[in-house]
């Protein structure tokens, strides 16, 4: 007998009951990986009771990955599988959500191959983590933001280590951070934890730079010292990759949560509706704009303009927005060979006419 609501620790649901049983032969289990080890990975997951009487009990055991399947290759914390007798995954179940960001393998040139990384799977929950006793980057809080929103997941923004700061810009953070709560806390003296726990739901990811106090506020909402910690440098704040593996814990009020390694690069992948979710406020502007294709730099009726010139939007934030819109066209055209041929075969007739015009003026290009 196989009582599947004693996984409910480990992020279980009816919902999921419903999803993901009709896609399960009676030779398969279902389980969620808790940590990924190359070709192996720790699940959590049903061990059979020894009678019918009895209902079985759950534990996170070692699990294999078949190097054959490239789908199941590519597993991530807080995916959900199936697993057989021998504990091989022989499944990838749907997911619901995914924290994805660019990762571009190869030369740093044209040769360069686009590829994407899962950080964590199935996440209800973004936290977005910046230490307030340090340089609170508004750019670096956007392109979290957007890596968030375009999982899916609800972000919210925590400016960590509260008791440490003298100063904290709550509300220069919320103005880049429409439609995500933002709040303050310190995980060492409690200041804002409960208010932090009251907005948690599902699986809780926790993500941003080394020395945020990504794994010591972890351990502070699971109330047990799980994931080990260190100081950051005192010279330039910068942390020091405690934590080097994506691990997934049940949380002691229902609920799970994923600690992450520190991210000190994130690369957009396919992200132009986190983006625009992220800048809701300056999309919202553009839209009264005269023109539809308005560059916002000096068409007449601008929107965006004068919300600039009125104090209603910051330069700043254009500017972080334009950077963001660049790196994701740049990246989908590097992932999208449609569109790649597209540019390369626009390069092409641009350096025809230029030979045709040298030709033309009996000259040669120097």
């Amino acid at each position: 007998m196989v009582d599947l609501d004693l996984l409910f620790p480990y992020g279980w649901t009816s919902a999921l009951a419903a999803e993901y049983l009709p896609l399960l032969d009676n030779s398969l289990i279902p389980a969620r990986v808790i940590r990924m080890e190359r070709s192996e990975c720790d699940v959590a997951t049903l061990i059979p009771a020894a009678s019918e009487r009895e209902s079985g009990h759950v534990a996170v055991i070692r699990a294999r990955t078949p190097r054959s399947d490239s789908e199941i290759s590519g597993l991530c914390t807080g995916d959900w599988v199936a697993i057989d007798s021998e504990r091989m995954v022989r499944k990838l179940l749907p997911r619901r959500t995914a924290i994805v960001r660019a990762a571009v393998s190869g030369h740093s040139d044209s040769h360069a191959k686009a590829a994407n990384q899962v950080l964590a799977a199935n996440v209800d929950t973004v936290l977005v983590c910046t230490a307030a006793d340090g340089d609170v980057d508004l750019g670096r809080i956007e392109r979290l933001l957007a890596l968030a929103w375009e999982s899916g997941a609800q972000p919210v923004v925590v400016l960590t280590k509260a008791d440490l700061a003298e100063d904290i810009p709550l509300e220069s953070v919320r103005v880049a951070a429409p439609g995500a709560t933002v709040l303050a806390a310190s995980a060492s003296s409690g200041v804002g934890m409960d208010v932090l726990a009251a907005v948690l739901d599902g699986t809780v990811a926790l993500i941003g730079p080394s020395g945020a106090g990504k794994s010591t506020l972890a351990n502070a909402l699971l109330g047990s010292e799980v994931f080990a910690t260190n100081a950051v440098r005192e010279g330039d704040k910068r942390g020091r990759h405690t934590t080097v593996h994506r691990e997934l814990r049940p949380l002691p009020g229902g609920g799970t949560l994923i600690d992450t390694p520190g991210l000190r690069s994130v690369g957009l992948w396919e992200a132009s509706t986190g983006i625009g979710r992220t800048f809701s406020d300056l999309e919202s502007f553009a839209s009264a704009c005269r023109f539809a294709d308005c560059a916002h730099e000096s068409e007449p009726g601008c929107a965006v303009r004068a919300a600039i010139e009125s104090g209603e939007l910051s330069q700043r934030r254009l500017d972080s927005y334009r950077k963001l819109h660049r790196e994701n066209e740049w990246m989908a055209a590097r992932s999208d060979s449609r569109l790649r041929a597209e540019r390369e075969r626009q390069w092409r007739g641009i350096a025809k006419q230029q030979r045709r015009m040298y030709r033309e003026r009996g000259s040669r290009p120097r």
